[in-house]
Protein backbone atom coordinates (compact mmCIF):
# COMPACT_ATOMS: atom_id res chain seq x y z
CA UNK A 1 0.00 0.00 0.00
CA UNK A 2 1.01 3.72 -0.57
CA UNK A 3 1.77 5.93 2.40
CA UNK A 4 -1.07 7.72 3.97
CA UNK A 5 -0.38 10.47 6.23
CA UNK A 6 -2.97 10.83 9.23
CA UNK A 7 -1.36 13.88 11.29
CA UNK A 8 1.64 16.67 10.67
CA UNK A 9 2.69 18.78 13.26
CA UNK A 10 5.92 20.75 13.55
CA UNK A 11 7.65 17.88 15.00
CA UNK A 12 5.65 14.99 14.13
CA UNK A 13 3.80 12.95 11.88
CA UNK A 14 2.09 9.88 11.70
CA UNK A 15 1.72 7.70 8.40
CA UNK A 16 0.02 4.12 7.44
CA UNK A 17 2.24 2.04 5.27
CA UNK A 18 2.54 -1.29 4.33
CA UNK A 19 5.08 -2.33 7.59
CA UNK A 20 1.54 -0.78 9.86
CA UNK A 21 3.17 2.65 11.42
CA UNK A 22 5.33 4.98 10.98
CA UNK A 23 6.08 7.74 13.27
CA UNK A 24 8.43 10.12 12.27
CA UNK A 25 9.49 8.08 9.71
CA UNK A 26 10.14 4.99 11.37
CA UNK A 27 8.11 1.69 11.25
CA UNK A 28 6.82 1.15 15.07
CA UNK A 29 8.72 -2.11 16.13
CA UNK A 30 5.28 -4.32 17.15
CA UNK A 31 7.34 -6.06 20.00
CA UNK A 32 7.36 -2.88 21.92
CA UNK A 33 3.65 -2.77 21.60
CA UNK A 34 0.83 -3.79 22.88
CA UNK A 35 0.05 -7.59 21.69
CA UNK A 36 -4.38 -6.62 21.29
CA UNK A 37 -2.67 -3.28 19.63
CA UNK A 38 -3.40 -3.29 15.61
CA UNK A 39 -2.29 -0.19 13.38
CA UNK A 40 -4.80 2.12 13.62
CA UNK A 41 -4.58 1.35 17.82
CA UNK A 42 -0.93 2.29 17.28
CA UNK A 43 -1.85 5.38 15.28
CA UNK A 44 -4.26 6.62 17.06
CA UNK A 45 -2.72 6.31 20.52
CA UNK A 46 0.27 8.34 18.86
CA UNK A 47 -2.04 11.03 17.31
CA UNK A 48 -3.93 11.33 20.80
CA UNK A 49 -0.34 11.88 22.85
CA UNK A 50 0.96 14.97 20.11
CA UNK A 51 -2.76 16.57 19.69
CA UNK A 52 -2.63 16.74 23.78
CA UNK A 53 0.69 17.99 24.21
CA UNK A 54 -0.77 20.96 21.83
CA UNK A 55 -4.05 21.21 23.50
CA UNK A 56 -3.25 20.96 27.45
CA UNK A 57 -1.11 24.35 26.78
CA UNK A 58 -3.00 27.12 28.50
CA UNK A 59 -4.37 29.55 25.80
CA UNK A 60 -5.72 32.74 26.40
CA UNK A 61 -7.85 32.77 23.54
CA UNK A 62 -9.59 29.35 22.05
CA UNK A 63 -11.80 30.12 18.93
CA UNK A 64 -13.54 27.18 16.86
CA UNK A 65 -14.70 28.20 12.90
CA UNK A 66 -16.54 24.72 12.06
CA UNK A 67 -18.09 24.70 8.49
CA UNK A 68 -20.62 21.78 6.85
CA UNK A 69 -18.18 18.50 8.55
CA UNK A 70 -19.59 19.64 12.20
CA UNK A 71 -23.00 18.66 11.43
CA UNK A 72 -22.90 16.58 8.49
CA UNK A 73 -24.90 13.36 9.20
CA UNK A 74 -26.38 14.75 12.80
CA UNK A 75 -29.97 15.27 13.19
CA UNK A 76 -33.02 13.43 13.91
CA UNK A 77 -35.66 11.38 11.36
CA UNK A 78 -34.92 12.06 7.53
CA UNK A 79 -32.95 15.58 7.81
CA UNK A 80 -29.28 15.75 8.36
CA UNK A 81 -26.67 17.33 7.99
CA UNK A 82 -25.33 17.60 4.69
CA UNK A 83 -22.53 18.49 2.30
CA UNK A 84 -22.75 20.12 -0.97
CA UNK A 85 -23.15 17.44 -2.06
CA UNK A 86 -26.28 16.34 -0.65
CA UNK A 87 -27.85 19.50 -1.04
CA UNK A 88 -27.46 19.53 -4.42
CA UNK A 89 -29.34 15.59 -4.56
CA UNK A 90 -32.28 17.58 -2.57
CA UNK A 91 -32.68 20.03 -4.85
CA UNK A 92 -32.46 17.87 -7.58
CA UNK A 93 -34.80 15.66 -6.08
CA UNK A 94 -37.34 18.12 -5.49
CA UNK A 95 -37.35 20.45 -8.29
CA UNK A 96 -36.43 17.19 -10.40
CA UNK A 97 -33.87 17.50 -13.13
CA UNK A 98 -35.69 18.45 -15.73
CA UNK A 99 -36.83 21.34 -14.36
CA UNK A 100 -33.91 22.43 -13.44
CA UNK A 101 -31.87 21.77 -16.80
CA UNK A 102 -35.01 23.97 -18.75
CA UNK A 103 -34.33 27.00 -16.29
CA UNK A 104 -30.47 26.43 -16.79
CA UNK A 105 -30.83 26.78 -20.78
CA UNK A 106 -32.65 29.89 -19.82
CA UNK A 107 -29.76 31.13 -17.83
CA UNK A 108 -27.00 30.00 -19.86
CA UNK A 109 -25.43 27.56 -16.94
CA UNK A 110 -24.01 24.85 -19.00
CA UNK A 111 -22.24 23.52 -16.02
CA UNK A 112 -24.61 21.23 -15.02
CA UNK A 113 -24.61 17.53 -14.45
CA UNK A 114 -26.87 15.33 -13.07
CA UNK A 115 -24.15 13.29 -10.61
CA UNK A 116 -22.73 16.63 -9.29
CA UNK A 117 -23.11 20.13 -10.15
CA UNK A 118 -21.70 23.10 -8.44
CA UNK A 119 -24.89 24.54 -7.01
CA UNK A 120 -23.22 28.03 -5.88
CA UNK A 121 -22.38 28.58 -9.34
CA UNK A 122 -26.12 27.68 -9.94
CA UNK A 123 -27.63 30.00 -7.82
CA UNK A 124 -25.02 33.09 -8.65
CA UNK A 125 -26.05 32.17 -12.04
CA UNK A 126 -29.55 32.47 -11.81
CA UNK A 127 -29.28 35.90 -9.38
CA UNK A 128 -27.91 37.35 -11.89
CA UNK A 129 -30.06 36.66 -14.73
CA UNK A 130 -33.27 37.97 -12.61
CA UNK A 131 -31.24 41.12 -11.53
CA UNK A 132 -30.92 41.94 -15.20
CA UNK A 133 -34.68 40.18 -16.35
CA UNK A 134 -36.29 39.96 -14.00
CA UNK A 135 -38.50 36.75 -14.90
CA UNK A 136 -41.12 35.16 -12.54
CA UNK A 137 -40.26 31.64 -13.44
CA UNK A 138 -36.64 31.99 -12.70
CA UNK A 139 -37.39 33.84 -9.72
CA UNK A 140 -39.93 31.27 -8.57
CA UNK A 141 -37.17 28.59 -9.07
CA UNK A 142 -34.54 30.70 -6.92
CA UNK A 143 -36.89 31.15 -4.15
CA UNK A 144 -37.64 27.22 -4.09
CA UNK A 145 -34.17 26.88 -4.27
CA UNK A 146 -33.21 28.72 -0.77
CA UNK A 147 -36.11 27.34 0.82
CA UNK A 148 -34.88 23.90 0.12
CA UNK A 149 -31.42 24.94 1.35
CA UNK A 150 -33.16 25.92 4.57
CA UNK A 151 -35.10 23.10 5.00
CA UNK A 152 -32.24 20.86 4.81
CA UNK A 153 -30.49 22.82 7.39
CA UNK A 154 -33.19 22.61 10.27
CA UNK A 155 -31.49 20.13 12.07
CA UNK A 156 -32.39 18.62 15.82
CA UNK A 157 -29.88 17.91 17.81
CA UNK A 158 -30.26 13.97 18.62
CA UNK A 159 -30.37 12.49 22.13
CA UNK A 160 -26.69 10.86 21.55
CA UNK A 161 -24.39 14.11 20.03
CA UNK A 162 -20.81 15.07 20.07
CA UNK A 163 -22.00 19.01 20.18
CA UNK A 164 -22.87 18.67 23.90
CA UNK A 165 -19.67 16.37 24.65
CA UNK A 166 -17.18 19.32 22.78
CA UNK A 167 -18.86 22.50 24.58
CA UNK A 168 -18.63 20.77 28.11
CA UNK A 169 -14.76 20.46 27.35
CA UNK A 170 -14.44 24.01 25.82
CA UNK A 171 -15.39 25.73 28.79
CA UNK A 172 -13.43 23.59 31.06
CA UNK A 173 -10.76 26.06 31.30
CA UNK A 174 -9.61 28.84 33.91
CA UNK A 175 -12.07 31.81 34.01
CA UNK A 176 -8.87 34.15 33.84
CA UNK A 177 -8.99 33.48 30.47
CA UNK A 178 -11.90 34.59 27.95
CA UNK A 179 -14.85 32.65 27.01
CA UNK A 180 -14.42 30.02 24.19
CA UNK A 181 -15.69 31.41 20.95
CA UNK A 182 -17.31 29.32 18.18
CA UNK A 183 -17.43 30.91 14.58
CA UNK A 184 -19.58 28.07 12.91
CA UNK A 185 -20.23 29.02 8.98
CA UNK A 186 -23.25 25.95 9.24
CA UNK A 187 -27.01 27.76 9.40
CA UNK A 188 -28.19 25.03 11.73
CA UNK A 189 -28.47 25.94 15.82
CA UNK A 190 -26.70 22.17 16.55
CA UNK A 191 -24.24 24.45 18.88
CA UNK A 192 -27.01 26.45 20.53
CA UNK A 193 -29.12 23.31 21.04
CA UNK A 194 -26.25 21.76 22.64
CA UNK A 195 -25.88 24.81 24.86
CA UNK A 196 -29.29 24.49 26.33
CA UNK A 197 -29.47 20.79 26.84
CA UNK A 198 -25.94 21.58 28.98
CA UNK A 199 -27.76 24.40 30.49
CA UNK A 200 -25.11 26.90 29.48
CA UNK A 201 -25.84 30.34 28.27
CA UNK A 202 -24.90 31.54 24.91
CA UNK A 203 -23.75 34.94 23.96
CA UNK A 204 -24.82 35.27 20.27
CA UNK A 205 -24.98 39.18 19.66
CA UNK A 206 -28.62 39.56 20.51
CA UNK A 207 -30.47 41.67 23.22
CA UNK A 208 -32.02 39.43 26.44
CA UNK A 209 -35.15 41.16 25.90
CA UNK A 210 -37.80 40.63 23.97
CA UNK A 211 -37.21 41.01 20.56
CA UNK A 212 -34.24 39.85 20.49
CA UNK A 213 -32.43 43.23 17.99
CA UNK A 214 -28.79 41.88 17.16
CA UNK A 215 -26.17 44.68 18.21
CA UNK A 216 -22.89 44.05 18.02
CA UNK A 217 -21.67 45.37 21.32
CA UNK A 218 -23.89 42.89 22.86
CA UNK A 219 -20.85 40.24 22.08
CA UNK A 220 -18.19 42.50 24.80
CA UNK A 221 -21.03 41.66 27.49
CA UNK A 222 -20.55 38.77 30.38
CA UNK A 223 -22.20 37.22 32.72
CA UNK A 224 -21.88 37.28 36.34
CA UNK A 225 -23.03 36.45 40.20
CA UNK A 226 -23.44 39.08 42.30
CA UNK A 227 -22.43 38.52 45.79
CA UNK A 228 -24.54 40.31 48.26
CA UNK A 229 -24.99 38.57 51.32
CA UNK A 230 -20.98 39.83 51.65
CA UNK A 231 -19.63 42.96 53.43
CA UNK A 232 -18.27 43.65 50.04
CA UNK A 233 -19.88 43.37 47.09
CA UNK A 234 -18.16 40.88 44.63
CA UNK A 235 -18.62 39.82 40.83
CA UNK A 236 -18.18 36.52 40.25
CA UNK A 237 -17.63 35.21 36.35
CA UNK A 238 -20.94 32.46 35.71
CA UNK A 239 -19.17 29.66 34.48
CA UNK A 240 -20.40 27.84 31.24
CA UNK A 241 -20.90 30.68 28.94
CA UNK A 242 -20.21 30.50 25.39
CA UNK A 243 -19.77 32.71 22.71
CA UNK A 244 -21.24 31.92 19.12
CA UNK A 245 -20.56 33.85 15.80
CA UNK A 246 -22.65 32.71 12.68
CA UNK A 247 -20.61 34.45 9.74
CA UNK A 248 -23.34 33.10 7.48
CA UNK A 249 -26.44 34.02 8.88
CA UNK A 250 -28.76 31.23 10.53
CA UNK A 251 -32.51 29.76 10.26
CA UNK A 252 -33.57 31.46 13.12
CA UNK A 253 -32.44 35.26 12.06
CA UNK A 254 -35.20 37.53 10.97
CA UNK A 255 -34.95 41.24 8.93
CA UNK A 256 -37.63 42.60 10.49
CA UNK A 257 -36.96 45.84 9.03
CA UNK A 258 -34.23 48.21 7.23
CA UNK A 259 -32.46 48.47 10.19
CA UNK A 260 -32.93 45.27 12.87
CA UNK A 261 -32.04 41.93 12.47
CA UNK A 262 -34.11 39.81 15.11
CA UNK A 263 -34.26 36.36 16.31
CA UNK A 264 -37.67 34.16 15.13
CA UNK A 265 -38.56 31.16 14.27
CA UNK A 266 -41.14 32.48 11.15
CA UNK A 267 -40.41 34.17 8.17
CA UNK A 268 -37.80 33.94 5.61
CA UNK A 269 -34.50 33.44 6.86
CA UNK A 270 -31.87 36.31 6.30
CA UNK A 271 -28.83 33.93 5.58
CA UNK A 272 -26.00 34.07 2.94
CA UNK A 273 -27.32 31.33 0.86
CA UNK A 274 -24.05 29.42 -0.97
CA UNK A 275 -23.56 31.89 -4.15
CA UNK A 276 -19.98 33.56 -5.21
CA UNK A 277 -21.77 36.92 -3.59
CA UNK A 278 -20.77 35.84 -0.27
CA UNK A 279 -18.10 37.92 -0.34
CA UNK A 280 -19.81 40.89 -1.02
CA UNK A 281 -22.76 40.18 1.63
CA UNK A 282 -20.01 39.54 4.43
CA UNK A 283 -19.80 43.39 4.00
CA UNK A 284 -23.01 43.74 5.06
CA UNK A 285 -24.71 43.71 9.02
CA UNK A 286 -25.18 42.01 10.84
CA UNK A 287 -22.62 39.43 9.08
CA UNK A 288 -19.44 42.31 8.72
CA UNK A 289 -19.36 42.43 12.25
CA UNK A 290 -18.70 38.63 12.96
CA UNK A 291 -16.37 38.76 10.43
CA UNK A 292 -14.90 41.96 11.97
CA UNK A 293 -15.03 39.58 15.18
CA UNK A 294 -13.16 36.71 13.52
CA UNK A 295 -10.08 38.80 12.20
CA UNK A 296 -9.57 40.63 15.83
CA UNK A 297 -9.79 37.10 17.52
CA UNK A 298 -7.02 35.55 15.45
CA UNK A 299 -4.70 38.78 16.03
CA UNK A 300 -5.08 38.39 19.88
CA UNK A 301 -1.82 36.89 21.74
CA UNK A 302 -1.73 32.97 22.82
CA UNK A 303 -4.46 31.92 20.79
CA UNK A 304 -5.40 28.56 19.99
CA UNK A 305 -7.71 28.29 16.51
CA UNK A 306 -9.25 24.90 15.44
CA UNK A 307 -10.63 24.64 12.33
CA UNK A 308 -13.26 21.92 11.90
CA UNK A 309 -15.06 20.40 8.53
CA UNK A 310 -14.12 23.66 6.54
CA UNK A 311 -13.49 23.44 2.97
CA UNK A 312 -11.63 26.93 2.45
CA UNK A 313 -14.22 27.95 -0.07
CA UNK A 314 -14.31 31.17 0.99
CA UNK A 315 -11.53 33.39 0.35
CA UNK A 316 -12.47 36.35 2.62
CA UNK A 317 -11.92 33.91 5.03
CA UNK A 318 -8.75 32.39 3.86
CA UNK A 319 -7.48 35.92 3.85
CA UNK A 320 -7.77 36.17 7.71
CA UNK A 321 -6.49 32.79 8.70
CA UNK A 322 -3.81 33.15 6.05
CA UNK A 323 -2.98 37.00 7.65
CA UNK A 324 -3.38 35.56 11.35
CA UNK A 325 -0.49 32.80 10.68
CA UNK A 326 1.48 35.60 9.12
CA UNK A 327 1.49 38.59 12.02
CA UNK A 328 0.44 36.44 15.13
CA UNK A 329 3.76 34.33 16.06
CA UNK A 330 1.63 33.48 18.94
CA UNK A 331 -0.84 31.48 17.14
CA UNK A 332 -1.47 27.99 16.64
CA UNK A 333 -4.02 26.31 14.40
CA UNK A 334 -5.16 22.67 14.21
CA UNK A 335 -7.16 21.89 11.01
CA UNK A 336 -9.35 19.18 11.82
CA UNK A 337 -11.07 16.82 8.53
CA UNK A 338 -10.94 13.65 6.74
CA UNK A 339 -8.76 14.55 4.10
CA UNK A 340 -6.68 17.36 6.06
CA UNK A 341 -3.74 15.50 5.11
CA UNK A 342 -3.98 14.87 1.77
CA UNK A 343 -1.23 16.32 -0.34
CA UNK A 344 -3.30 18.03 -3.22
CA UNK A 345 -5.82 20.18 -0.55
CA UNK A 346 -4.61 23.03 1.75
CA UNK A 347 -1.39 23.73 0.31
CA UNK A 348 -1.03 26.56 1.92
CA UNK A 349 -1.26 25.26 5.61
CA UNK A 350 0.88 22.02 4.93
CA UNK A 351 3.83 24.66 3.86
CA UNK A 352 3.21 26.63 7.10
CA UNK A 353 2.91 23.35 8.92
CA UNK A 354 7.00 23.39 8.19
CA UNK A 355 7.91 26.84 7.82
CA UNK A 356 6.72 27.92 11.18
CA UNK A 357 5.72 25.03 13.72
CA UNK A 358 2.53 26.34 14.32
CA UNK A 359 0.29 24.68 12.45
CA UNK A 360 -1.68 20.97 12.77
CA UNK A 361 -2.68 19.18 10.53
CA UNK A 362 -5.29 15.71 11.87
CA UNK A 363 -7.37 13.81 9.65
CA UNK A 364 -9.83 13.63 11.88
CA UNK A 365 -14.13 13.20 11.70
CA UNK A 366 -15.63 16.06 13.97
CA UNK A 367 -16.75 13.44 16.81
CA UNK A 368 -13.44 11.62 16.29
CA UNK A 369 -11.79 14.78 17.46
CA UNK A 370 -14.01 15.37 20.40
CA UNK A 371 -13.48 12.05 21.78
CA UNK A 372 -9.82 12.55 21.77
CA UNK A 373 -10.07 16.38 22.88
CA UNK A 374 -8.37 16.58 26.58
CA UNK A 375 -10.22 16.85 29.77
CA UNK A 376 -6.97 18.26 31.75
CA UNK A 377 -7.62 18.94 35.87
CA UNK A 378 -5.49 22.48 34.66
CA UNK A 379 -8.97 23.74 33.32
CA UNK A 380 -11.17 22.24 35.61
CA UNK A 381 -13.65 24.84 37.37
CA UNK A 382 -14.06 23.38 40.93
CA UNK A 383 -13.35 20.61 43.04
CA UNK A 384 -15.78 18.09 41.85
CA UNK A 385 -14.58 18.40 38.04
CA UNK A 386 -10.98 18.28 39.09
CA UNK A 387 -11.72 15.00 40.60
CA UNK A 388 -14.35 13.14 38.17
CA UNK A 389 -13.84 14.96 34.59
CA UNK A 390 -16.00 14.67 31.77
CA UNK A 391 -16.89 11.15 29.95
CA UNK A 392 -14.31 10.98 27.11
CA UNK A 393 -17.26 9.19 25.56
CA UNK A 394 -20.86 9.17 25.05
Amino acid sequence: MEEQLIYKDGENEIKYCKEGVKINGVVVDKEKTSKSENAVDIAERYRKSFLHKHLKRQYENTIILTGAGSSFGIGKGNIQGKLMTGLWEKVREKLTYEKIKQICGKINFKEIKEADTNIEDLLTHAQLYQHIHDDDEVNHFILEFKEIVKENCTLELPDENFHQLFLKKLVSKKMKYTRPKIFTLNYDTLFEQAAEKNGYMVIDGFSFNYPRKFKGTNFDLDVVTRMTNQNVLEDNFVYNVVHIYKPHGSIDWKQENKDDVIKSDTGESLMIYPSSNKYESSYQQPFFEMMSRFQQETRAKNTLLIIIGYSFGDEHINAMIFEALNVNSSIMVILVAPDACAEDKYETLHTKVSQTGNVILTGQKFEEFVQMYPNSKIYAQNEEEAYNGYEETI
